[in-house]
């Protein structure tokens, strides 16, 4: 499935929704968490990183730039993508050197013009190219044999009536499609989360090799009888006879962070609709780094676009469309709000200090990504986790 072009065209698809969808019960936190203002004037930041000498790098996505935030807020750019319609996504640093993903998600809507690179910038500003998941996928399409959509429980005659202009077939395979979208790097390798393979890679940073480390699972859902009504009323339009079925949505990671523990936690969105019709459907998982095991750590979260773990093991989640920043404690992720804030994106940890991406998308943006230059609404802040 092209899943809405690429995972920035969903978030700003779904937009309209948010609003009405309440976001699963969260306890306030006991703290009066005062926010401070970092950067003003980014473009869509959907993904940062904090570097050396108390720089932070955002990437400003549709934008299509990776820009440095620097002491007293200032902002230069460090890489614009010549290519237009690509993304700057991803973005992690290791000693002097910053990663960074950039792509066309899925192939700007024709696979056969897939591409999508991890690269590396030096200090100096020499930007090289590390590996190719584009024609990795090609190669191996990590989630080809996961099954989607209904099982065998829902009739061939009822699957006919499934709408064709519906972005997510009724019953299918996992198809060519990529869109490499967050990082976290360790040591030698590299941990890619692609959107498109529903999987976490590894990447080998000496010889670029690409391995699959884990596929996330699928999604399912028990399809509701309101799904059935039209969309002007709430609804998502599908046949009656399908609800009570569930239906097997794609997994969506959104950001893979390494715990205190060497396990990977990885955010992750539904690959469907986040409204009322479904309910908040995300969840973030843990992935064990050194045979693949994959298990949901917590789940029925609005829209988890990125995440950071504190040094204690808890995990702090940007729901973007939840216009909060959620906590998750420790061991069995009992959730509290950390800070009431307007779209957040993406979250970083420093010592005691959390930075996050707000304000993030834009009032224009619609499904597609722009044809020009979005509005720089979005903005950078930090708050201490105490």
């Amino acid at each position: 499935m092209n899943k809405k072009i690429t995972i920035i065209g969903f978030v700003a698809a779904v937009v309209a929704f948010a609003p009405a969808s309440p976001s699963t019960a969260s306890d306030k936190g006991g703290d009066d968490v005062k926010p401070d203002e970092v950067a003003t004037g980014l473009a869509t930041p959907l993904h940062l990183a904090l570097g050396t000498a108390k720089s932070i790098y955002v990437s400003q996505d549709f934008a299509g730039k990776l820009s440095r935030v620097n002491r007293g807020g200032t902002v230069d750019d460090v890489y614009t993508s010549p290519k237009p319609g690509w993304d700057v996504a991803g973005v992690d640093t290791r000693g002097a050197t910053t990663f960074f993903l950039e792509s066309t998600g899925a192939g700007l809507g024709k696979p056969e013009n897939l591409e999508g690179y991890l690269e590396a910038i030096s200090p100096n500003g020499d930007v090289r190219t590390i590996a190719n998941f584009a024609d990795y996928e090609r190669e191996e399409n990590p989630d080809g044999n996961q099954e989607y959509g209904f099982g065998d429980d829902v009739s061939d005659a009822c699957l006919q009536q499934w709408p064709k202009e519906s972005p997510a077939p009724a019953r299918y395979t996992g198809t060519v499609d990529s869109h490499p979208y967050a990082l976290a790097v360790q040591g030698n390798t590299a941990y890619v989360a692609d959107a498109g393979m529903n999987a976490i890679l590894t990447v080998n940073l000496r010889s670029g090799e690409i391995s699959t480390l884990a596929v996330l699972p699928p999604r399912p859902t028990v399809i509701p009888e309101a799904a059935a009504r039209p969309e002007a009323e709430g609804g998502l339009g599908v046949p009656a006879c399908v609800a009570g079925h569930e239906y097997a949505f794609e997994p969506v990671p959104t950001d893979v962070e390494i715990g205190p523990d060497g396990w990977l936690y990885v955010s992750s969105l539904p690959g469907g609709p986040e409204s009322p019709a479904l309910g908040d459907r995300g969840a973030i998982f843990r992935i064990n780094p050194w045979n693949g095991r994959t298990k949901v750590w917590v789940d029925y979260i609005l829209s988890p676009t990125g995440l950071a773990v504190a040094d204690n093991g808890d995990v702090y989640a940007a729901s973007l469309f939840g216009n909060q920043i959620l906590k998750f404690h420790a061991g069995k992720g009992h959730r509290t709000e950390f800070l009431a804030v307007n779209q957040p994106a993406d979250v970083e940890i420093q010592g005691r200090t959390l930075y996050a991406t707000t304000d993030v998308l834009p009032a224009m943006l619609g499904p597609e990504p722009p044809a020009g230059p979005p509005p720089a609404t979005g903005k950078l802040i930090k708050a201490s986790i105490r």
